[in-house]
């Protein structure tokens, strides 16, 4: 079994070759990848909501907070806003109380209830007073040393646990995180969805500064078989920043701003995965006819059309385009399987398109990639 410990004493060792690493962490991911995707439906209809540390994991600390207290008060009030105008929703909460729950617990609390979304709510902290304003990450490789910083500090939560085996070998190095940000690209687009729209509503409604959304190899997400977005809701160490996440009315409007972000992705989420007929309402994904799913990578979106011949696309094979809401969006490649498309995805990166992600057509129309595992396994 592949595990984070060989990979990383191969990475270390200085003997192996680039190639040979890739295609051992790139196997890996596949079918780690493969076995636990969700077989998710097309509403959502389930939300975990999680709040970061808790009991002996007190996390960042201010003057005059924890983490810890700052993030439950927060998810409770978010899950109350969720269950109070969306009574269709089911939210579950990883704590409701000020406990323990190791990192890899809270990942299998979101796949037994299959839940359709998981948000984990954190704060965050920096060695100046000056820095302040929230974030929002996803799953990927870090792209920056701030990034990495970041995962490292909420990772550094594994140190409470007992059983360090759970996460294969992880040890907080550089070279883990290179295999880690490789597990989940299955949900980014769907994750990078939902994480935009927080940062919008930080912004416009709860007036906070949207640093913006970013990658980086956070444990909690690892293995949560949905799309997961960690929120770095502000500032523990800028002092005003903390006076505003300690007070009632900043809690409140930090989890209406999610709220309201979550609110939208349903919306958006569930048209995307309805079809309108002339004189019929939406109906499922189920009552189309038997026909196969087309895999692709997207790695690039213009506002014009660029010949599929362009210089810039030599090194990515088999370049097609569609279009979307006025802008031009470029894929690489065909495909029936969806370990196929991320393996492909994988070498679209590795050209420089980093920011490559899997994109699924049916009938020659987006869809998402949940509605894309609901008809292989209907065969509708």
């Amino acid at each position: 079994m592949t595990t984070f410990a060989n990979i990383g004493s191969i990475f270390k060792s200085g003997v192996f070759k680039r190639g040979l690493f890739s295609t051992i962490v790139l196997g890996a991911a596949i079918l780690f990848s493969t076995n636990i995707f969700a077989q998710r439906g097309v509403k959502i209809s389930t939300v975990v909501i999680d709040a970061g540390h808790g009991g002996k994991d007190p996390g960042a600390s201010g003057k005059h907070s924890h983490e810890k207290n700052i993030t439950l008060a927060i998810a409770l009030k978010l899950g109350h806003d969720i269950q109070q105008n969306m009574p269709g929703v089911r939210v579950i909460y990883t704590r409701k109380t000020d406990r323990f729950i190791p990192l890899y617990k809270r990942a299998e609390i979101a796949n037994e209830n299959h839940a359709d979304l998981f948000i984990s709510i954190h704060c965050n902290s920096s060695p100046s007073p000056k820095p302040y304003g929230a974030e929002t990450y996803v799953l990927g490789l870090y792209k920056n040393k701030a990034n990495l910083a970041v995962a490292q500090k909420e990772n550094a939560a594994i140190l409470y646990e007992d059983n360090p085996k759970k996460y294969n070998g992880f040890d907080n190095s550089p070279e883990s995180y290179i295999t880690l940000s490789l597990f989940q690209s299955p949900y980014l687009k769907e994750s990078l969805d939902f994480a935009n729209k927080v940062e919008q509503q930080m912004h416009y409604r709860a007036g906070r500064k949207a640093r913006g959304v970013a990658q980086a190899g956070f444990l909690v997400l690892w293995r949560t078989t949905m799309p997961s977005v960690l929120i770095e809701t502000g500032f523990l160490s800028n002092p005003k920043e903390e006076k505003y996440l300690l007070s009632k009315t900043g809690q409140t409007q930090i989890a209406s701003a999610i709220y309201h972000a979550f609110k939208a992705y349903k919306i958006e989420f569930e048209k995307e995965n309805a079809i309108v007929r002339p004189g019929h309402t939406s109906v499922r994904i189920n009552k189309y006819k038997k026909a196969s799913v087309d895999y692709r990578v997207q790695f690039y979106t213009a506002g014009h059309l660029i010949r599929n011949s362009a210089v810039r696309f030599k090194p990515v094979p088999e370049v097609s385009y569609y279009k979307n809401n006025g802008l031009y969006k470029y894929t690489s490649g065909h495909f029936k399987t969806l370990s196929h498309a991320i393996l492909h995805q994988h070498f679209v990166r590795s050209k420089g398109y980093r920011d490559a992600f899997v994109v699924a057509f049916y009938q020659n129309r987006r869809i998402s990639l949940s509605k894309a595992k609901e008809i292989e396994k209907t065969g509708k």
